[in-house]
């Protein structure tokens, strides 16, 4: 597992909350993301979503499909697609790995936030497995049983 870190200046920009609902999360790792710099200032200004995105290797190289960064408004004409697909950095030793886990077990990429490091956009992936619905299912039970427990804890503290 790679190191996590987090910037108290930036913190996060973006969450993909669905993921933990959609996918069983087994690793999780840090990527350097190449931008351009309406998207880096739109980024900072945040809105991004991660909802249906995804990273897929193709050639070797790791890369973001899916993420909408809004038009950042004060560039004007020299404004980014904010659709395009971006390229993520990690290290050759790790990608290889994700490859061979992401080829053998049918696992996918999801990335699960994006954040500041410093002055550096960092994206978290998640190696992940699609739930089956009967899955969903269970976790929003667990979800309502822990509000109703919690419910009345603080009825009882009344």
């Amino acid at each position: 597992m790679t190191k996590r870190h987090s910037s108290a200046r930036g913190g996060n920009v973006a969450t993909n909350r669905s993921a933990g609902f959609r996918y069983e999360l087994l690793d999780r790792f840090e990527c350097g993301i190449v931008l351009v710099g309406s998207e880096v200032k739109s980024l900072r200004t945040g809105g991004a979503q991660l909802k249906d995105s995804y990273a897929v290797i193709s050639d070797g190289e790791l890369w973001l499909h899916g993420v909408h960064i809004p038009p950042y408004a004060p560039a004007a004409r020299d404004n980014h697609d904010p659709e395009r697909p971006r390229k993520l950095l990690l290290h050759r030793y790790e990608l290889e790995r994700i490859a061979v886990r992401v080829k053998e077990r049918g696992l996918t990429l999801v990335p699960t936030r994006i954040y500041f490091a410093g002055n550096r956009a960092k994206v978290e992936i998640a190696l992940a497995r699609g739930k089956a619905a009967h899955d969903k299912r269970e976790a929003i039970r667990e979800r309502e049983m822990r509000r109703d427990i919690e419910r009345g804890l603080r009825e009882a503290r009344r």
